[in-house]
This record gives C-alpha cells, sequence and structure tokens, in this order.
C-alpha cells in the first residue's frame, strides 16, 4: 500500500471517529434545549404550535445560526496560514484534476446554473486515456483503482505550458485561485500548500463532520416544520 493510499484509509478511519463523536453532541445539544418533562423525539411529526413543534422549531433556529458559524470558521480556516505558502510551479494542479462528474454531466450542471462547473468545463478538458492521467501522478491514480468505488473523470488544462507555467495567469479562473479549497484535498508531494494542509486538516474534518449532521437535522426538520 503507497503512503497516498495509507494517508486516505487513516483520512477515512479519522472522519468515522470525528463524526461519530460530533453526531453525540450535537445530540447532546439538541436534548439540552428540549421542554422539561416531554419525552417526543426530535423527528417525529407534531402538531403546529404544540410542546414537540415548537422544540423542533428552537433547535431548527439553533442549529442554522450554528451552521452560519461553522461556513465563518471553515473561511478562518481556508485562509489560515495560507499567505505564508505559494505555488512551487510543480503544475499537477493543472495536469491533474479529478471530478466524480462526467464532461456531458459538468455541462449539464453548469447549464442549470453551477458556476463551478462552468469554470471547470471553460478550463479543463478529459484525457483521452487513463494511462496519460497516471504519468503526471501516478500515485493518485493507483489509488482511485484500489480505493474508488464509484466513477472518476481526471482532465487537465491544455493551456499550460511545459515548464508548468500558466500562458494566462493574471487572469486565470476562480477555481484557479482557489487551489486548494480545502485542506482535505490530496496534494503533489511537491505541492507549495502541504504545510497549510497538515495544520488545517484536522480542524477541517471536525468542521466538515459537524456541518454534514447539522445539514441532516436542518433537513429534516424543515420538511417536519413545513419550512
Amino acid at each position: 500500500m503507497s503512503d497516498l493510499e495509507v494517508h486516505f484509509e487513516n483520512l477515512k478511519l479519522n472522519y468515522r471517529e470525528i463524526f461519530l463523536k460530533s453526531a453525540l453532541n450535537i445530540q447532546s445539544e439538541v436534548e439540552v434545549l428540549k421542554p422539561k418533562d416531554f419525552d417526543g423525539e426530535i423527528f417525529s411529526k407534531y402538531k403546529q404550535n404544540s410542546v414537540g413543534y415548537v422544540w423542533q422549531k428552537d433547535v431548527f433556529e439553533f442549529l442554522k445560526l450554528r451552521f452560519i458559524k461553522l461556513r465563518k470558521k471553515s473561511l478562518e480556516i481556508y485562509n489560515l496560514s495560507r499567505e505564508e505558502c505559494s505555488c512551487s510551479g510543480c503544475g499537477v494542479c493543472c495536469k491533474f484534476a479529478v471530478s466524480e462528474f462526467s464532461p456531458s454531466e459538468l455541462e449539464q450542471k453548469a447549464k442549470i446554473g453551477d458556476n463551478i462547473a462552468k469554470q471547470f468545463i471553460q478550463t479543463f478538458i478529459p484525457y483521452e486515456s487513463l494511462d496519460e492521467a497516471e504519468k503526471i501522478y501516478p500515485q493518485y491514480v493507483k489509488m482511485l483503482k484500489n480505493q474508488t468505488e464509484n466513477g472518476y473523470y481526471i482532465y487537465y488544462c491544455p493551456k499550460v505550458t511545459q515548464d508548468n507555467k500558466c500562458p494566462d495567469y493574471e487572469n486565470r479562473p476562480q477555481i484557479c485561485r482557489d487551489f486548494p479549497d480545502n485542506p482535505i484535498a490530496f496534494l503533489a508531494p511537491n505541492c507549495g500548500y502541504k504545510s497549510w494542509k497538515l495544520k488545517s486538516e484536522p480542524v477541517w474534518l471536525k468542521l466538515s463532520a459537524e456541518s454534514e449532521i447539522i445539514n441532516f437535522y436542518l433537513d429534516k426538520l424543515k420538511d417536519l416544520l413545513k419550512l
């Protein structure tokens, strides 16, 4: 097993552990908001303005505010130490962009207003074969082959030069300016943002777990409250 695969497995295990702890913590916070002597469940159906309904509404507002704070914290983590890093010019992010979406799926997403998908298809094109992509980042391709259950597609920017330069760097799209957009992303061994990743990844995992759980609560409660 390669170092990248070991890291991937450890990342999954860490996230699972953090997720379970976060789920228990959020469940405890929901219970604190529960009215005294009320024995109902948070995802049960209650009549409007009943004790259970008001509890659900209080939980919804509490978690909505919590989610906003998480988004703010995520932005702080994104910016943390990034100013201390700079592009090393390895060119991997230009020549090795992995997506779970096919070109046709990205085009469809762009048509319905997905700005990230629009930027992506305007910047990257798919490799004709996996062999070509494997030349750029062989460890990553091997990991994808061994670990990924769902489909994946690998793209590259046709404008990047042989010496890994962007011919229109000052006007590069926002997705290029923002890369890497989170510290969980797999970076090339010599990427200039590796120190930022190592410093920020543990906190980002916790924020991601909490956001996922809170989103679940919000979606369920929104349906029950008919908001």
